[in-house]
């Protein structure tokens, strides 16, 4: 089938709004046509060349949300017209990590995402014959997508596409990295450094959490130190990776919390775009005039 799409031609270069094919679902596989997606930092990190592990063509996008319309054999987690939110970060729930419980990076289908193809090790998208690299396992910045089955999280339908596609990345990097990464607990004094379309919501997961001090601090390109008596005397460092959720299994409560107001998305996205426009987005992170853009098909 054709699809329209924002493609990533070759690296520092616009991106280019096009017909492009689309393969259906193979077997664990669903195919979704996105509503609305996300413009985020790490898109522009890739598409600016800077991404070591960057591969072009490609077609970009990672937060996203949308409506099953075709399943592969085998799949019976989602049916066709299932409201879902792509997974860079899926879950199988069987690999050694899922099970571990110790961490949420599932390692099922991470060789071949990183090859920027399907785990078959095949693309789904083409242009004239030729492939086009998937993005993260997502690539949102198509109105049609292919993704594995344990790459979707389903969600409730009364959920407006708009606001809950940047549960995809943002929302739930921020709030995740307060709650399952930091633990930290109420009456906790936290530090935020930088208050961009992560940060602000690191400091809603601390809202959540019962944080009774928080200091936003913003910084571009400045880099931490810290004496190792530091961390002799008690404390830690630790990293995350989409906030330390299991998708299929968190992504659906936090859709849950911004329906019931538990926390906010609305004030965060500053602009609305057509998919034609998709480059302004990009220009408007570049200027500091967004905190989220999102792109409506």
């Amino acid at each position: 089938m054709k699809t329209r799409a924002a493609v990533a031609v070759e690296k520092a270069k616009p991106l280019e709004i096009m017909e492009v094919d689309l393969d259906g679902p193979k077997a664990g596989e669903v195919m979704v046509e996105i509503k609305a997606t996300g413009i985020c930092h790490t898109d522009e990190f890739t598409l600016s060349g800077a991404d070591p592990e960057g591969l072009f063509p490609a077609i970009l996008g990672h937060e996203g949300a949308g409506v099953v319309v075709e399943v592969g054999p085998g799949v019976t987690s989602v049916k066709k017209g299932d409201h879902v939110i792509p997974l860079y970060t899926p879950e199988c729930r069987q690999c050694p990590s899922c099970l571990s419980r110790k961490t949420n990076l599932c390692t099922a289908i991470r060789a071949t995402q990183g090859q920027g193809v399907m785990p078959d090790g095949t693309s789904r998208f083409s242009l004239g014959g030729k492939k086009l690299h998937h993005y993260m396992g997502c690539s949102t910045f198509a109105n049609f997508t292919v993704l594995p089955e344990i790459a979707v999280a389903k969600i409730r339908e009364d959920a407006p596409f708009d606001k809950v596609c940047y549960i995809g990345c943002g929302v739930t990097t921020g709030i995740g990295a307060v709650i399952n990464t930091a633990k930290v607990e109420p009456g906790a004094k936290a530090v935020v450094f930088g208050l961009g379309g992560i940060g602000l919501n690191v400091i809603q997961g601390l809202r959540l959490a019962g944080a009774d001090m928080i200091i936003g601090v913003a910084g571009a390109g400045q880099e931490i130190a810290t004496r190792p008596f530091q961390l002799v005397t008690g404390r830690t460092w630790k990293g995350t990776a989409f906030g330390g959720a299991r998708g299929r299994s968190d992504v659906p409560k936090i859709v849950d919390w911004y329906m019931e107001k538990k926390i906010q998305i609305d004030p965060m996205i500053t602009h609305t775009l057509p998919l034609r426009e998709i480059n302004r987005g990009f220009d408007l992170m570049h200027e500091g005039k967004s905190i989220r853009s999102v792109v409506v098909y």
